[in-house]
């Protein structure tokens, strides 16, 4: 599946999933996709940026979770002692 951000001819941006990129094709062409906000079937695909995925580990907890580990300071995800 691929998703696509979406514009219609009055400026609402939305996202739609495909199976492919020949299929937004044929249901673009063929005018079966609506805005959502507006119902327009004249749509484009919009500028996106596409997401990158550069490896980096995600952010840790800004605080404890309340589990009695994180309260004795020994949560791993704190960067604490198991």
């Amino acid at each position: 599946m691929i998703v696509f951000d979406l514009q219609c001819n009055n400026g609402h941006k939305f996202e739609e999933w495909f199976a492919s990129n020949t299929e937004y094709e044929a249901k673009t062409d063929a005018h079966e996709v609506r805005c959502p906000d507006c119902g327009d079937t004249h749509v484009v695909k919009a500028l996106s940026a596409p997401r990158i995925n550069s490896g980096a580990s995600a952010p840790m907890p800004a605080a404890p979770c309340g589990l009695p580990a994180c309260m004795s300071g020994g949560c791993a995800m704190m960067g604490g002692d198991s």
